[in-house]
């Protein structure tokens, strides 16, 4: 149950229905998520971080379905149920198959299990993965 009333199109103040279309004309369709009816509460907070979305998610350096696919990772790893299932159907709608899904959880798992112990056993970084400057 979400913890304050989803804030619809029809009834959302100026400042949000602005953001509402513009996300709209830029994911060119005829709805916007759940997230941003929640985030439409506060309309500063919800401009704010869909101006950073836009560019942070563009094409740049990592193509989009890379950058989808590491947001699922993120997601996975910090448990947020709903960024996982947002961002699976966006990597998915990128051309992520089912394969490179359970592939990349294997990753995420593995990942997140050498982490820990790395950090339980306190490990000293090897003077060979410090980046020389100069």
């Amino acid at each position: 149950m979400a913890m304050l009333k989803m804030v619809e199109y029809a009834e959302a103040a100026p400042e949000a229905r602005a953001v509402f279309d513009d996300i709209m004309a830029v994911r060119k369709t005829d709805w916007v998520n759940n997230f941003w009816k929640a985030l439409a509460a506060h309309p500063p907070t919800m401009r704010r971080l869909w101006e950073n979305v836009k560019q942070v998610m563009a094409p740049g350096a990592l193509d989009p379905l890379v950058k989808e696919m590491l947001y699922v990772a993120v997601s996975v790893t910090n448990g947020c149920e709903y960024c996982i299932h947002s961002h699976v159907a966006a990597a998915r709608a990128k051309g992520m198959t089912d394969a490179q899904y359970a592939e990349l959880l294997a990753v995420v798992g593995l990942a997140n299990e050498t982490n820990r112990l790395a950090e339980g056993y306190r490990m000293p970084v090897d003077p060979q993965f410090v980046p020389r400057h100069g």
